[in-house]
């Protein structure tokens, strides 16, 4: 084996950089959010904006799936607030450190989908309050 393949093995192995996992985490909070949100808050938007059709009637069936789409949405934001607010291994800062924008966007991306999450679970409970 050259010592080329040997390399090409040994980065093929080696895990996901940080930003790489915590733009996949946020990323995957945000579809967990949106597929959360489908049922009760999408058509509502939808609607909002003048988008109309008999599709968005269909979304209301996925209702009884919200309990899963909630349980993927909880494990991805958790792994995403972990990832984004944990203290590094090494501190190596030679003056004052700054926040890189992929880590604040990550963050900003993490509690959108939180927002989202949050409005979702409470949207059954305030709907009525706001639709009478």
């Amino acid at each position: 084996m050259s010592e080329s393949s040997s390399q090409a093995v040994v980065e093929a192995r080696r895990p996901l950089a940080e930003g790489t996992k915590g733009r996949l985490l946020a990323g995957g909070s945000v579809l967990g959010a949106l597929a959360m949100s489908s049922c009760c808050i999408v058509p509502l938007v939808l609607f909002g904006f003048g988008v109309t059709g008999a599709w968005i009637g269909n979304l209301t069936a996925l209702y009884p799936y919200k309990p899963y789409f909630f349980a993927v949405t909880a494990v991805f934001l958790a792994g995403g607030f972990y990832t984004s607010y944990r203290k590094p291994r090494e501190t190596v800062c030679a003056g004052a450190c700054t926040l890189p924008l992929s880590k604040r966007i990550n963050r900003g991306v993490l509690w959108a989908a939180s927002g989202l999450t949050a409005a979702a679970l409470g949207f059954p409970y305030v709907a009525p309050l706001l639709l009478n």
